[in-house]
């Protein structure tokens, strides 16, 4: 049996409501390999660069012979290879609705996963040892249709689920599924016969709990599942009739993610600690934790192998990723030599009001006097920033930026605790944290106390619109992409995961708590923005719809604020790596102008909003002193999505 579940993480994420999916950006800038899955050792299919877009590749160690399976103009993000050696892959539209196809391994005509199946939005994939598949699939409603078949066969619908859920497996004979919702939630996992009858609904009220998939190599219907307890996480099992089973000797003080060994007698277990990963191998018949060596930095993914071989996708901030078995098992390359990454690293911690607050700080090389400084702002909020290689940090120390990534409040690989702190109100703690990180740093003689500026996607850029409206005088510069921007017009069109998620986060909808979306609310303090804004938003975003941010956009005209903005002609997500660059470039200039060019002074606002819905500019800036003429610049792009690519959608 071979689970293939769409999103492999446990931490949550408000990009979706799934978990994350921490390698996929990497694919799209640096070649890399999220989400591998193998059906034996010697065949492997991965995601990986192909001419600037994300495309899924097939492996054969015993030829050595890579083969690109997809090619489709917008890239392909989601795949899989199941236990006959099948590629799976999605195929969806900009709005990311399609469906599943697969083929041999070493190809042939591509052909549905099931017939009979409407299009839909992935919400994972199960293929059993007896050929059975098992899809789920978001409709226009926002709930889950799971559904039945042989492979290539005739989809039969088992049932509909309310809300968002994901496909976390099929268990032996292909008689139970199992799918997991938000971790918090009293639905966070259901196991579900192939009848459609529920077996089970296991609570993640009084702890998050992640379904882990099925014990491979039995007949035994065993779910693997993390469990947070306290203050620790830990790993779980369930059998039916027999409820949940605790292994307290797991336990682990900062968030982890497992999967099953082949032998189904242990688990692979990854922690994220601090900015950095780990390997561990549970034995569960013998309870033993074994610590597996493993270089500093971050493991974007890992998976056991036959043999006690286990891959992982390795990364530092100075190294793009690269693949390793600790069998020494030959690997694909999945990325080109780089240049030397400059700059020198650092990790600081701040003092702050509920815990000390972890910064990975990249300063240009040199010395000489501090640097103006760029806040990467991550998104989620339950992410985190790694050590690992960043393009966007690479760009910026090479141009003489230090570059800080900031795990506010919040934010995972630090304890629950940190995860749930947030004494300020939604977005005011991390703000509250930004401020004294930026603090921290300019007493420190690290970064200049002038030129300060932000960069965030999603969450990330809701946190830098909201910061430069309660902090006005800290930044210099905040580039917004896809942001949150009016948390009560976002919550009021977003997707119902978000939506959900937004109750979880302010105790309850804008009807309910109208004072707490307010103060949280980027729009309830345009009017104190004095630094200049690049706003990049997308006029299909279903996750941070484009009304809210043309709201912002209004008052920000409405204020004299000066700004920039590029509408894009996409939706939330953007897997094409020439869109990354064209962002990346315009993000670039307009930081180097405004913390580092000469006359930096507030300009005349940008063009009347009927000019701006669903295009790009006039961007109107200040000419140089004394010239007493405006400069003028047009740029359009497709499907940028922003500078990180650990960033989960709207998060």
């Amino acid at each position: 049996m071979t689970d293939v579940p769409e999103n492999p993480e446990p931490r949550g994420a408000r990009g979706d409501g799934e978990a994350d999916r921490p390698a996929s950006r990497y694919a799209v800038f640096h070649s890399a390999l999220p989400d591998v899955r193998a059906a034996r050792p010697t065949r492997m299919v991965f995601t990986a660069d192909a001419g600037g877009r994300c495309e899924i590749f097939a492996w054969d160690a015993d030829t050595g012979r890579t083969r690109q399976v997809t090619d489709r103009p917008d890239g392909t993000l989601h795949g899989a290879i199941d236990s006959d050696a099948y590629v799976w892959w999605f195929d969806e539209d900009a709005d990311g609705v399609g469906r599943w196809w697969h083929q041999p391994f070493d190809g042939g005509p591509r052909k549905p996963g099931l017939t009979g199946l409407p299009p839909g939005t992935p919400r994972g994939l199960a293929v059993g040892e007896d050929a059975t598949v098992a899809v789920a699939l978001g409709d226009t409603t926002g709930d889950t249709a799971l559904y039945l078949g042989t492979r290539g066969g005739r989809a039969r619908l088992v049932t509909r689920l309310p809300g968002h859920l994901t496909l976390s497996g099929i268990g032996p004979g292909s008689r139970l599924l199992a799918l997991g919702a938000a971790a918090g939630s009293a639905q966070a996992v259901t196991l579900v016969g192939s009848d459609g009858q529920r077996h089970g609904v296991l609570s993640g009220q009084s702890g998050n709990l992640w379904c882990r998939g099925f014990r491979p190599g039995t007949d035994d219907e065993e779910v693997l599942l993390v469990q947070e307890a306290g203050d620790q996480y830990r790993l779980a099992t369930w059998r039916p009739g027999h409820g949940i089973a605790p292994h307290p000797w797991t336990a682990f003080d900062t968030e982890i993610t497992a999967g099953w060994y082949p032998d189904g007698r242990s688990v692979l277990v990854r922690q994220d600690r601090h900015g950095r990963s780990s390997l561990y191998r549970a034995r569960l018949d013998t309870r033993v934790l074994e610590p597996l060596p493993v270089p500093p930095g971050s493991l974007l993914d890992a998976a056991a192998r036959s043999g006690d071989d286990v891959h992982y996708l390795w990364t530092s901030t100075t190294c793009p990723p690269r693949l390793h078995s600790t069998a020494g098992t030959p690997l694909p390359r999945v990325s080109a030599p780089l240049p030397r990454v400059p700059g020198e690293q650092r990790d600081v911690w701040t003092p702050g009001p509920e815990g000390a607050v972890h910064t990975l700080l990249t300063l240009p090389e040199g010395g000489g006097a501090p640097p103006p400084v760029v806040f990467l702002v991550h998104g989620g909020p339950a992410d985190h920033d790694r050590d690992a290689y960043d393009g966007v940090v690479h760009s910026l120390v090479a141009s003489g930026f230090a570059a800080a990534r900031v795990n506010y409040r919040g934010s995972t690989g630090y304890g629950p605790r940190w995860r749930a702190a947030s004494a300020a109100g939604v977005g005011l703690s991390q703000v509250q944290d930004l401020a004294a990180v930026r603090a921290d740093l300019i007493a420190r003689g690290l970064v200049s106390p002038t030129a300060t500026g932000l960069w965030g996607t999603s969450w990330g850029g809701y946190l830098v619109l909201l910061a430069l409206g309660t902090t006005p005088g800290l930044w210099q510069a905040g580039v917004a992409v896809k942001p949150v921007a009016d948390c009560a017009a976002a919550y009021r069109t977003t997707t119902p995961a978000l939506r959900a998620l937004d109750e979880r986060l302010f105790g309850g909808t804008p009807d309910e708590v109208p004072l707490r979306y307010a103060r949280s609310s980027p729009l309830t303090h345009v009017g104190e923005v004095r630094a200049p804004v690049l706003l990049v938003a997308a006029t299909r975003d279903a996750k941070c719809p484009p009304g809210q941010v043309q709201s912002y956009l209004d008052a920000l005209d409405a204020a004299g604020a000066r700004h920039e903005y590029l509408w894009l002609d996409t939706g939330h997500d953007g897997y094409r790596g020439s869109d990354h660059v064209a962002v990346l470039r315009r993000a670039m200039v307009f930081l180097d102008r405004e913390l580092r060019g000469p006359g930096r002074t507030r300009t005349t606002p940008s063009t009347s909003p009927s000019t701006r819905r669903g295009a790009s500019g006039p961007v109107r800036t200040a000419a140089p002193a004394g010239t007493g003429t405006t400069q003028q610049a047009q740029e359009r792009t497709h499907h940028a999505e922003g500078h990180h690519q650990q960033r989960p959608a709207r998060g």
